[in-house]
């Protein structure tokens, strides 16, 4: 999954030899991304200084756990971390209980997209504006955080630490996760009056409408355990397809919680093509997500998954640096591919 599309090849940075492919490889490259720890590079001597001065349009992404710079710019750096750093596991979770870490790489894929996007910037600055190459700092800390909302800014103003509110949220009712009658689950987000007003319907309850404890989106949050109390009595009676089939046809704001097999299983999902099946050597064929967003003119595709460790060395080395097998063979030898 994570190989979808690329090459793979191999070269041992702090050799001699590998060094100066490095450099080779560079040489041609619009793009460098890199992620080790902070002055790794440095002392092999490939860092930013020299790779510049041998590409000056060169666009350098380095994303470590902390940064390039400040107190903790050394430590060793996981998304483990930085998910507890940030502020995010403070906030993932429920009241009673201990923070949460998410399931996956949350702050990797984060720190992955800022990284993309700051990438296509920095191309676009070069190649419209004349910038030349540049190098970028991004760390696994910080954009997670920056994902949390105005949070500085209320402790700054209001002196407020947000705490876990579990599945409800702290500026809109209702907000949550409700079992449904067959012992599956669905999710209601319902901060508008209208959208409120459809949820009350759709649960026979129009006479919500009128009670002054629902009448708007603050006294919703004031009176929130009754409201989810009274919503979580008639999603009991009801199974998970009946209850999103009646909110649909009262148009109010309703998604059962998927796990994958539902989501392999779901229309919406086929109809988007967003799960492809490609064909692999080693699996036969494997199913991972599909390329995204969707372009108009130049769509992407997923066409193999990863790639063998060193599958493409020769390949690589070969076409776009033009080394002969000579030469690669001495590489070998000297244990820098």
């Amino acid at each position: 999954y994570l190989g979808r599309n690329k090459r793979s090849v191999t070269l041992d940075l702090s050799t001699e030899r590998g060094a100066v492919v490095f450099e080779d490889l560079v040489a041609e490259a619009d793009v460098l991304i890199e992620n080790f720890r902070p002055g790794t590079l440095e002392r092999w001597n490939v860092g930013w200084e020299h790779l510049s001065g041998l590409n000056p349009d060169l666009v350098m992404l380095r994303l470590s756990g902390f940064g390039q710079t400040g107190p903790y710019s050394d430590r060793p750096g996981f998304g483990t971390l930085a998910e507890a750093m940030s502020g995010f596991a403070s906030l993932n979770g429920f009241p009673d209980r201990e923070p949460l870490l998410p399931p996956t790489g949350l702050a990797d894929g984060v720190a992955a997209l800022f990284s993309t996007f700051s990438v296509m910037f920095a191309l676009y600055a070069r190649e419209v504006n004349d910038a030349g190459g540049q190098y970028i700092d991004t760390s696994l800390i910080e954009p997670i955080f920056s994902l949390l909302g105005p949070q500085p800014l209320r402790y700054q103003q209001l002196d407020e630490v947000e705490e876990r509110s579990g599945n409800r949220s702290t500026s809109s009712a209702p907000r949550n996760v409700y079992e449904t009658g067959d012992g599956r689950a669905v999710a209601i987000s319902a901060s508008a009056q209208p959208i409120a007003e459809r949820v009350f319907e759709a649960i026979d309850r129009p006479d919500l409408i009128d009670d002054e404890r629902f009448e708007d989106n603050e006294r919703r949050l004031e009176n929130v355990e009754e409201l989810d109390a009274i919503i979580q009595e008639w999603m009991h009676d009801h199974d998970r397809d009946e209850i999103v089939d009646r909110f649909e046809e009262f148009e109010a704001t309703i998604a059962p919680i998927y796990n994958v097999a539902d989501i392999l299983a779901d229309e919406h999902y086929q109809a988007r093509e967003a799960v492809v099946e490609v064909d692999d050597p080693a699996l036969g064929s494997g199913l991972v997500q599909n390329a995204i967003p969707k372009f108009s003119e130049t769509p992407g595709e997923v066409s193999h998954l990863g790639p063998d460790l060193g599958e493409h060395t020769a390949e690589v080395y070969g076409d776009l640096l033009g080394y002969d097998e000579e030469t690669l063979a001495e590489l070998a030898d000297a244990g820098a591919i």
